[in-house]
């Protein structure tokens, strides 16, 4: 069976693309360009919705043929042409560069090539993205904060019925204040209503979460008080 990879740059508020698609926050070093470029190197098919398809062809077929073009780039350039991609667009008409298109449902395809035997398989774009989210197929997130906030656009999670537990397996710092982390799924989802199954034990372990945080803090209980009779600090029942 493939592992399935979402990975994106990420602002700190949580969005893979400012308003009107603006990306211009997310131009990484090269240390973090590198990076990226081994990822698709290594990746045996990636998935792509037909926003980022039309971001990523429009550049990258020919980008190592641009004047000015450091080996970085040209690497990228021809890992990129060279990795097989799927395309799930039902507007779409042609893809190229060892592209397939599919126009069916996105996630029943998704589902039979997770099943396959290969390599690894990456997915991009939000909308794409969401709905193997939503179904459960995302096996890692590996996502590039960036310290800027953008104050909207696209987000990178979706709405979920359920809590998704992770394993955090590997934290980077490249240069430029961006944190690299990989965090993967470990196959015990909770609901939502986590409370409605605990006992008065396992809600006492919780206090402020599921035990009425709002009324402990309306009554405050005086900690260790000054010289001048103030108290030090307020704990909070």
């Amino acid at each position: 069976m493939r592992k399935l990879t979402f990975g994106m740059n990420l602002s700190l508020d949580g969005y893979i693309a400012a308003p009107g698609d603006d990306l211009g926050w997310s131009v990484p070093s090269d240390e973090l360009f590198q990076w990226w470029s081994d990822r698709v190197g290594a990746t045996g098919l990636a998935l792509y919705g037909r926003k980022l398809w039309e971001t990523m062809s429009s550049h990258w077929p020919t980008a190592d043929q641009q004047p000015g073009a450091t080996p970085a780039e040209i690497e990228f350039a021809r890992r990129w042409r060279d990795m097989p991609k799927v395309v799930f667009s039902s507007t779409t008409s042609t893809v190229d560069w060892n592209t397939r298109l599919v126009t069916g449902d996105a996630v029943t395809e998704i589902t039979r090539l997770k099943a396959e035997d290969g390599g690894p398989m990456d997915i991009g774009g939000a909308t794409l993205a969401a709905a193997a989210m939503r179904a459960g197929l995302i096996d890692e997130y590996a996502i590039v904060t960036h310290p800027v906030l953008v104050g909207g656009g696209t987000p990178f999670f979706t709405a979920l019925d359920n809590w998704v537990n992770l394993s955090l397996v590997e934290t980077r710092t490249p240069p430029g204040g961006v944190v690299l982390t990989r965090s993967q799924g470990r196959g015990d989802e909770h609901g939502p209503n986590v409370s409605a199954r605990l006992g008065p034990g396992d809600r006492r372990s919780l206090p402020g979460v599921l035990t009425g945080a709002s009324t402990a803090m309306r009554n405050p209980s005086p900690g260790p008080s000054s010289r001048s009779g103030e108290p030090l600090t307020t704990q909070w029942r």
